[in-house]
């Protein structure tokens, strides 16, 4: 999880709220005094932080209110408030984010200091919208750092881009400029533009920079900031907004430092907007910042919208009422399971996913992920050795077959037991999907909307693993989510809900 060590200690601060029956001035105090700490330790400046404390009090006058309940939800809903508050800068107006439109050319150009990551996350943004459509391109004007283009061209081919660079060329605007005619002339419509790292006492660098983005004219400048540098991002912020007109942020590195909150908050107040977050080293560890859902995961309370968009990246639209029929009449089969495994590993780290749903995130254990992953791929190379009968069967005898489950080892390089142990894998799975045949997908405003929707409900909270739900926050926290989730299509909410409980039964059986 983003910040892991900030968002559990911010959870456990107020998940000790709820072990009081009554919440006098002495527990707020206390639970106060483990927020501010918190974000203390994570970097943030001292006077927000002071601000922050100040601001809770007077919107939770304890003497004034009844006991219990009400002072602990308001308590919880000024820290969520004040948290995000911080992060947008205050409260001022921050710049729209930039979306690039699609079948046009969009010149974007990143700009940074030395070693924040900046190449590897033009990668990730291209990768990003590559997923949504678009057609991006990568431009290597980095002549200053030897190797920048080799490591460009490396990231760029593994993610299948289009690149351009040069061995030869020196001048880093021409290079620049050659690029951007040259994808725009095939037709990409979103180029971005790579450039030397740089930092802000080096004129002649910044000179270069405004060098680069004359040359190409970018829709948008992006600032990639290292988040170890922490409140120092601040003053590079502004210094780099001075020189060339920074549009949005995107701070990397965001899975292994303590100085993490102390660079959100510093480059929220410059007002600039920050676009993403890089949360790992691979090419999916990328996400798109949004302040609200970003707190609500911190403080443990989870992102169930973010959850649903995380699912729709991966399981297109048109394929889900697809998947659901199956489900519902019961036709659950390796090939199925073999699809539900590649979703989940497109969805990147489990410990990113299961932060989105309230109170699971920090739940997996360190190591179990890897191993977890390992499982994964073990029984995915198992099925990649079965014949087409043998993934789209429902017959147990069929797979259960001695000499076939000896063919299938050889054909993987895996012994006799680890057939066994993905054969029973799906006997669980498909008693588990057992459970959803026959169950009704509600059309939006149709007869017996509401009374499917909770026969649905009941359903999926009688799949979660107990301690799971409890986790979750009951059947109390499956409505909150549906709350969420209000003014969505919920026929294909429900579809996805489908898809979700397979989801969490699976990370049970998988040991997660």
């Amino acid at each position: 999880m983003v910040l892991g060590e900030l968002g559990s200690a911010l959870a456990g601060a107020l998940r000790k709220l709820g072990e009081h029956t009554v919440v006098d001035e002495e527990v707020m105090d206390a639970c106060l005094k483990e927020v501010t700490k918190a974000l203390l330790q994570a970097d943030v400046n001292v006077q927000y932080v002071v601000q922050m404390k100040k601001n809770i009090v007077k919107q939770v006058n304890i003497q004034e209110l009844a006991a219990g309940l009400n002072a602990r939800k308001l308590l919880e809903k000024a820290v969520f408030n004040e948290l995000v508050n911080m992060l947008e800068g205050g409260g001022a107006e921050v710049k729209e984010k930039f979306v690039p439109k699609k079948g046009k050319p969009n010149v974007v150009m990143f700009v940074g200091l030395q070693g924040c990551g900046k190449t590897t996350t033009c990668t990730k943004y291209a990768y990003h919208f590559q997923k949504k459509g678009y057609k991006p391109a990568l431009v290597c004007a980095d002549t200053f750092r030897a190797g920048a283009f080799d490591q460009l061209k490396q990231n760029a081919t593994k993610a299948r881009i289009p690149f351009y660079g040069s061995y030869t060329e020196t001048d880093p605007a021409k290079i620049a400029a050659d690029g951007v005619e040259r994808f725009k002339d095939e037709k990409n419509d979103l180029i971005i533009v790579d450039t030397s790292g740089r930092h802000k006492q080096e004129d002649s660098l910044f000179e270069e920079m405004r060098q680069v983005a004359a040359a190409v004219q970018p829709d948008m400048t992006i600032f990639v900031m290292d988040s170890s540098i922490g409140q120092a991002a601040q003053d590079q912020a502004r210094a780099f907004k001075a020189t060339v007109d920074v549009g949005s942020v995107i701070i990397t590195k965001l899975d292994g430092h303590a100085k993490g909150g102390g660079a959100i908050s510093a480059v929220a107040a410059t007002k600039s907007p920050i676009a993403f977050i890089g949360t790992g080293e691979h090419i999916d560890e990328f996400e798109a910042f949004d302040t609200k859902p970003f707190v609500s995961r911190l403080l443990g309370l989870g992102d169930w919208t973010g959850l649903i968009d995380k699912i729709n990246d991966v399981i297109p639209m048109d394929q889900q009422p697809e998947l659901m029929d199956k489900l519902v009449a019961g036709q659950f089969t390796m090939r199925i399971l073999y699809e539900q495994f590649a979703n989940i590993q497109k969805m990147g780290p489990m410990s990113s996913v299961m932060s989105m749903i309230p109170g699971m995130d920090g739940m997996l254990p360190k190591g179990q992920e890897k191993a977890s992953q390992a499982k994964i791929k073990r029984m995915m190379c198992l099925m990649d050795s079965m014949t087409d009968e043998e993934l789209d069967t429902t017959s147990l005898k069929i797979l259960q077959d001695p000499k076939r489950m000896e063919r299938i080892g050889r054909g993987a390089g895996r012994g006799p037991g680890d057939v066994v142990e993905l054969v029973e894998e799906y006997k669980r799975m498909s008693k588990m999907m057992g459970k959803m045949k026959g169950m009704k997908m509600p059309k939006k405003g149709g007869y017996g909307h509401s009374q499917a929707m909770a026969q649905n409900m009941q359903q999926m909270a009688g799949a979660i693993p107990p301690h799971m739900l409890k986790q979750m926050g009951s059947m109390a926290g499956l409505q909150n989510m549906m709350k969420q989730l209000e003014g969505k299509d919920m026929g294909k909410m429900m579809e996805q809900m489908g898809g979700m409980k397979g989801m969490g039964k699976m990370m049970k059986q998988m040991g997660m």
